[in-house]
């Protein structure tokens, strides 16, 4: 295991001064975590309640745009496109008729209600950091109860498609892809060499992520000291505004979208 893979695990939860877990160079605007969790609130009720399909697009444009301020340049761009691709084949789908028409209506009208969550949800996890994250929890006085079950699945997550990445490219050297094609000629060879190592791997992870947060003194009942401040700006004023904008418009100007 290679001295930064070993750092990534290691700086998941401490019991004393949180820290910085990747040191990686930082573009586009930075934006309190406390803030990007208003705006995900946000975006999840204007989705729910959202007038028309044109709204839709609207509210999809808007996270897009976030995702180019926060330095996202080309997961914005190609959530961008790839919500596009649903766009029309919803359009298409308005001119069949009968029950395929139904089903494909109410499978693209879910997509349409969940894709903007969950693509402002991965902007989310790709712009914040762990210490940010706990900081912002810590100023805000909420149960490590909470907190930190979230912290090390935001630490999981990355951990695992690192491993996935190396057993992929050891199973490649052996004739061997996670594609579907192959799970479907070689569905034994396929499990065994690369989904089953994914598990174990998966379950060793789970372990040395646990070891760290106790060994870091998690269980400790003290207040926490942080060395990342967090505090709420200019960025963030204007950012949650534009959010809430979007939602109000979409509650009180209904008849403009439909």
């Amino acid at each position: 295991m290679s001295k930064e893979r070993r750092g990534l695990r290691m700086s998941v939860v401490s019991g004393g001064d949180y820290c910085m877990s990747s040191g990686k160079a930082r573009f586009g605007l930075w934006i309190d975590p406390r803030t990007k969790i208003m705006l995900l609130l946000l975006c999840v009720l204007s989705a729910s309640m959202a007038p028309s399909l044109f709204y839709e697009v609207l509210l999809v444009g808007l996270v897009a745009l976030f995702g180019l301020v926060s330095g996202k340049f080309r997961y914005a761009l190609i959530g961008m496109a790839v919500y596009f691709v649903f766009y029309f084949l919803t359009l298409a789908t308005m001119q069949l008729h009968g029950t395929v028409q139904v089903m494909l209506v109410a499978f693209f009208g879910l997509a349409h209600k969940v894709y903007p969550c969950g693509f402002l949800s991965g902007i989310i996890l790709f712009t914040t950091e762990i210490g940010e994250f706990l900081s912002a929890m810590n100023r805000s006085h909420v149960s490590q109860k909470v907190v930190v079950p979230i912290a090390v699945m935001l630490r999981y997550i990355p951990t695992i498609r690192e491993d996935w990445r190396f057993i992929k490219d050891a199973m490649k050297m052996r004739d061997v892809s996670p594609s579907l094609k192959s799970l479907i000629t070689q569905p034994s060879m396929t499990i065994e060499c690369i989904y089953v190592p994914l598990m174990m791997a998966a379950s060793k992870t789970s372990d040395e992520l646990t070891i760290a947060s106790v060994t870091r003194g998690i269980e400790n009942p003290k207040p926490r000291t942080s060395l990342v401040q967090v505090h709420f700006g200019i960025g963030d004023l204007i950012v949650f505004l534009c959010f809430l904008a979007m939602f109000l418009v979409g509650q009180f100007c209904k008849g403009v979208f439909l």
